[in-house]
């Protein structure tokens, strides 16, 4: 009887004593894994770049098929990783050798991680190849690192810097149409390397003209449609790397796109 009370008594103390916290789950930030229901399209392999990825040929395309995109090592954690280093983009031809995903999307959670390993290195995450999230080091402004390009501040605040890995994790709701028009704008939400950077932003137009993404030439870049895009990764000619790269397919009824780190109980 002594004993089974000992027990009862140990066993509530676990859940109330101070030295047990709820922490965070590595479900956003680098190195989380893929959610329930996922579907990973980088994993650093050529297969996986040549099954599920196409160059996106817009007005600006210059590149051929096969990817030209090169598979090179992780600096960092070893492995391999995609470079984009497409000689069709040298000198930072814009939408010259992009890359989109074969399957097209309009609500997702995203999670996306890339390491810039040289000064001033570009690239970009378009989600639904029209609305980009900047990936620029050393630029701060709404044209930089982490940004709703021309729309959000950058967060730089949150860069892992030059040669370190970095994250997106994305819960992107598409623009809703009523009668052939817009009658809800895109949403975001984003944390950068773990950190919610925005909530639930409302985004209002494809940026950089047709070069950019699919409806970027119509009415200035407000003339959205009601069509699903793929998640396009931007070449610039710069030495930009992706690796672990997953997306989630959503129905997200409401417009609400806010959402936070899962989180379990576990003893400090």
């Amino acid at each position: 009887m002594i004993r089974y009370r000992r027990v009862i008594l140990f066993t509530a103390a676990l859940f109330f004593i101070p030295d047990v916290a709820v922490t965070a789950r590595a479900d956003v930030g680098v190195g989380a894994k893929p959610i329930e229901g996922a579907e990973m399209f980088i994993d650093g392999s050529r297969e996986m770049l040549d099954e599920k990825w196409i160059y996106w040929e817009g007005p600006g395309f210059k590149s051929a098929m096969p990817i030209k995109w090169k598979i090179v090592d992780d600096p960092v954690d070893g492995g391999t990783a995609v470079m984009t280093d497409d000689p069709a983009a040298a000198g930072g031809r814009f939408g010259a050798a992009d890359i989109v995903t074969k399957k097209q999307f309009r609500d997702f959670r995203l999670h996306i991680e890339f390491l810039i390993a040289k000064p001033g290195g570009n690239s970009g995450v378009y989600l639904q190849n029209r609305h980009e999230i900047q990936v620029l080091d050393g630029d701060k402004t709404t044209h930089g690192m982490a940004a709703i390009i021309n729309e959000s501040e950058s967060p730089y605040h949150a860069y892992n810097g030059l040669g370190k890995w970095n994250s997106y994790d994305v819960t992107f709701r598409a623009a809703r149409f009523k009668d052939g028009k817009r009658a809800e704008k895109a949403r975001v939400t984003m944390f950068f390397n773990g950190q919610k950077v925005h909530t639930d932003f409302e985004v209002n137009q494809v940026w950089g003209g047709a070069n950019s993404g699919i409806d970027g030439d119509k009415d200035g870049g407000k003339g959205i449609t009601d069509t699903p895009g793929g998640l396009k990764l931007q070449c610039e000619g710069h030495d930009v790397r992706y690796r672990n790269t997953w997306i989630k397919e959503l129905k997200l009824q409401q417009p609400v796109t806010d959402f936070n780190e899962p989180v379990t109980a576990s003893q400090l």
